[in-house]
């Protein structure tokens, strides 16, 4: 196992993060063909993200370099601080591939971002409302006039507009602090809010550090996605196979080795081995079908009324045109966990 420091993992994060030039097509279209015996460079660019073990799984043992770099492919890592940021890069082409809630995934897809869902990494209840120890607010309904910090766009936001809707209640029945997610538990400690759409890892830490669950309902989680532009996978199938195949030899490799990949999660994240077992065991699911298809759909299919109703996306048909086009199961289907064997 090659758990690397963090200093390392923010160096790399930052490095990538300065080449975000490096993307695909760079050298597919209008340059000239590389000398003949040579290899022409190619760049492959994905994220890293806690909320993603896999992809800590992957980055830490290496598969993806160590096969690609014979091709001539560079393989360059940035970090994901929630699924929000993964579809900026996306949209933006800092990354080829990136990892997000099913929920977002249709959220911008339904705006116009040109992505497609080609894996599944995880089936997790990795968001719940979380609130201070002592605090007055004891049930959902308690929220009402009151301060939730939530990253919009992500699986907590939605996590909060299903648990408020038990009650009756919107998103303009509370005041929302638009923060990322690390800055929401840290706006809950300061008092700055009074609960927090949390997302683990972070969200196991604030447990352990004495925060308490306010509502919790694992079908109000949508599952964790594997994203890709379509400008990528019409120009590089071969290396998007190549992320899906690193994928499911990771999840193989993860269900065998829990405590490898428990330190691992908890290198990356800095949090004790101790919430990292709590979020590996008890809150993710990695044991399920990496092929998107009908489960997936099935809870989309929950969640888009809630993306017009609250003014994320401007109209139903766009939502629905969404539904139809997310998902593309080929890869999934063609993948090849072995060929990362020793």
């Amino acid at each position: 196992m090659r758990i690397r420091t963090a200093s390392a993992l923010a160096g790399i994060a930052v490095a990538a993060l300065a080449l975000t030039g490096c993307v695909q097509g760079e050298t597919s279209t209008g340059e000239a063909p590389a000398p003949e015996g040579e290899q022409a460079e190619r760049t492959l660019t994905l994220d890293w993200a806690t909320y993603n073990p896999l992809s800590l799984v992957i980055r830490d043992q290496g598969w993806l370099e160590d096969e690609l770099e014979s091709e001539g492919v560079t393989v360059e890592w940035v970090q994901s601080a929630g699924s929000n940021k993964a579809n900026e890069f996306l949209r933006s082409g800092a990354i080829d591939v990136g990892s997000t809630a099913g929920s977002a995934a249709l959220l911008a897809r339904s705006n116009g971002s040109p992505i497609k869902t080609i894996g599944v990494y995880s089936q997790p209840e990795w968001a719940a409302l979380v609130v201070p120890a002592g605090s007055d607010i004891t049930s959902v309904a308690d929220l009402a006039g009151r301060n939730v910090a939530a990253t919009s766009g992500t699986d907590p936001y939605f996590f909060l507009t299903q648990a408020l809707a038990t009650e009756g209640l919107t998103v303009d029945d509370v005041t929302v602090q638009n923060l990322q997610h690390a800055d929401g538990w840290a706006a809950l400690q300061s008092g700055a809010v009074d609960a927090w759409a949390g997302l683990d890892p972070i969200m196991g830490g604030a447990i352990e550090a004495g925060a308490q669950f306010l509502f919790r309902d694992v079908d109000f989680n949508s599952y964790g996605v594997l994203n890709a532009t379509e400008a990528f996978l019409e120009e590089d199938p071969d290396l998007a196979q190549a992320v899906i195949d690193a994928y499911e030899h990771a999840r193989a490799w993860a269900l065998e080795n829990p405590d490898e990949t428990i330190a691992i999660l908890a290198e990356a994240a800095g949090i004790d081995e101790a919430v990292a077992t709590q979020v590996i065991e008890e809150r993710s699911n990695l044991d399920v079908s990496g092929i998107p298809g009908d489960d997936q759909l099935s809870v989309f299919t929950t969640i888009a009324p809630i993306l017009v109703e609250i003014d994320a996306v401007s109209e139903q048909s766009l939502v629905d045109t969404a539904l139809e086009e997310l998902l593309d199961p080929t890869y999934a289907e063609a993948a090849d966990p072995a060929r990362f064997d020793d």
